[in-house]
């Protein structure tokens, strides 16, 4: 990518928090039934509460872009971290507002602060690899 903003590094965000929701649950381990399923009717099926949700796990290479982004958050103080990944779960304005005792305004300003924060972060990280790849095409010639 050439040039990050905060409306990509929001989408990537957001992008992490579905990844995050589609992962499998968390299980206690050792805990298991040695009694067989019931076997009901096509008609019972239907009726059936116990439908299995329908969830769709996701790829690996969207579990890698979601750690990827997981580790952005290390360059923000935790309160920060919050705030970015509240608004990346699409809570609305007021309701962030609400948790941190801010006007639903000042929890734009500093959400606009944190993720141009890492814009930075981002955009310096890929000039330093650019200036080193540049470097080393420098040498061989």
């Amino acid at each position: 990518m050439a040039e990050w903003t905060t409306e990509a590094v929001a989408a990537r965000f957001a992008d992490a928090a579905r990844t995050a929701h589609r992962l499998p649950p968390v299980r206690v381990q050792g805990y298991f039934n040695l009694w067989p399923p019931f076997v009901r009717s096509e008609a019972e099926a239907l009726c059936s509460e116990d439908q299995p949700p329908l969830h769709f796990p996701p790829s690996p290479a969207e579990i890698e872009r979601m750690l990827v982004t997981m580790r952005w958050v290390q360059w923000l103080e935790v309160e920060q971290r919050h705030l970015v990944w509240m608004r990346a779960e699409r809570y609305r304005w007021s309701e962030i507002a609400k948790r941190f005792g801010f006007t639903p305004r000042t929890a734009q300003r500093k959400w606009h602060c944190a993720a141009s924060l890492v814009v930075l972060q981002l955009n310096y990280a890929e000039e330093i690899k650019g200036n080193q790849s540049a470097v080393r095409i420098g040498a061989r010639s």
